[in-house]
């Protein structure tokens, strides 16, 4: 798996998104899963 290194501010933004003790990995999944869902819905949206 590749490594990402995030500095100071987006690692205080995902702090800011998790929910409980929600991992880094899991928000990030998250995050990747909506952005997909949007773009699908955006892809769709025209025709």
């Amino acid at each position: 798996m590749p490594s990402v290194e995030l500095d100071a501010e987006t690692v205080a933004r995902l702090d800011d998104l998790r929910v409980e003790d929600e991992s880094y990995d899991e928000i990030v999944t998250e995050l990747i899963n909506i952005y997909e869902a949007e773009e699908l819905t955006l892809f769709h949206s025209g025709d």
